[in-house]
């Protein structure tokens, strides 16, 4: 089997991927929408077909790339049936299997830190994949989101702990650098689940915890239940404006631009690359006169131009350039667009590229 385990530093999240190498089939657990544009590259370097994206459970923490994977690579996306999910494919409960190639991934509920958590176990590889059920030597949190000390401690002494002693355990997060443990590590040294703690020591524990709120709950759940976009109210976003350009306007709300139009208009309008600035020089290049103005910064300081003048936003494959259209759709951009297909597309039809700083020192096409 495949497998790679992918790091988030902002979220703490673990995002996995996980391939059959004969039919190169292959599903991501936990994907971060942030991290699209890396987790598509590899899937490309590695050559594998993306079957299905699959989340333990509603993240608090970050918002999911689940929708942006079902619409760029036809992948299934896959949540608890008791998640609350108004947008995915296919919703399983326990017993439930999710094939890739000759491989799969058994389903089993385990509710407590949301009522919708699942574990994924991979029995053939010996893994199992606990979301925020069973983190390394500690668990997930039980104060919001239908959270219950009561459930999660049976659901991990019934539905993970039940598991071979051998079985690796990869969490959704870790704070602490570490990666991977296993059903007989936890079992003896959880602190709040080992063998020997009883429901009583647990409910105690967790009552005691006080643990600060998320800071993107307010935005990453609803979002997350969407499978990735926020249900917007629509007194926050004003009318997209198509008379400019054809656009596509996908169920997500992000208006979409075609290269081939973009290729002959861009000296009409504003071209925003929403990458890091070594992407920006990197071996795609960039659009000539395109402006760069990496996502994070975008989100913080928001565009020195404004409104009236058509914008249309860059990054390597629209995972990035769609979540900046949405935020400056809110911020009263009307006149906007994200690139279908980022630069990836752009550099397949040959169109012209540019390299080096901010102005490029070498054209092709």
């Amino acid at each position: 089997m495949i497998f790679r385990q992918l790091f988030d530093q902002d979220s703490a999240t673990y995002t996995y991927l996980l391939g059959d190498e004969k039919s190169r089939q292959a599903l991501l657990i936990d994907p971060v929408l942030e991290q699209f544009d890396r987790d598509v590259a590899l899937l490309d370097e590695l050559e594998l077909q993306l079957v299905a994206a699959l989340d333990t459970h509603v993240h608090a923490d970050h918002v999911t790339a689940l929708g942006l994977l079902g619409q760029r690579r036809g992948a299934r996306t896959i949540v608890s049936e008791r998640a609350g999910s108004v947008c995915a494919d296919r919703l399983v409960k326990e017993g439930d299997r999710v094939p890739f190639g000759q491989l799969e991934l058994e389903v089993r509920e385990t509710p407590g830190h949301t009522n919708g958590c699942l574990t994924y176990v991979c029995h053939d590889a010996g893994i199992a994949f606990t979301g925020d059920a069973l983190l390394i030597r500690g668990t997930g949190r039980t104060d919001f989101q239908q959270g219950s000390s009561a459930a999660l401690y049976r659901s991990v002494h019934e539905r993970i702990f039940s598991l071979p002693e051998a079985t690796l355990l990869y969490p959704a997060h870790d704070y602490k650098g570490r990666t991977v443990s296993s059903v007989g590590e936890e079992k003896r040294h959880n602190p709040r689940l080992a063998i020997g703690k009883s429901l009583a020591d647990f409910e105690r524990v967790m009552a005691e915890l006080h643990l600060p709120r998320p800071k993107k709950m307010d935005v990453a759940v609803p979002a997350n239940l969407a499978c990735g976009v926020a249900p917007f109210e629509a007194s926050s976003l004003l009318p997209v404006d198509t008379s400019w350009a054809p656009l596509s306007l996908a169920s997500n709300g992000i208006p979409e631009l075609d290269a081939a139009w973009l290729a002959e208009h861009r000296h009409e309008v504003e071209v925003l690359d929403v990458r890091e600035p070594d992407e920006f020089r990197g071996e795609l290049g960039h659009l000539p006169n395109a402006k760069l103005l990496p996502l994070n910064s975008l989100a913080a300081r928001g565009v020195s131009f404004g409104p009236e003048r058509p914008l249309v936003v860059v990054c390597r494959s629209g995972g990035r350039s769609g979540k900046a259209a949405l935020l400056l759709r809110e911020r009263g951009f009307t006149r906007i667009a994200s690139l279908a297909g980022g630069m990836t597309e752009w550099n397949a039809r040959g169109l012209p590229v540019e390299y080096g700083g901010a102005h490029g020192v070498e054209r092709q096409g």
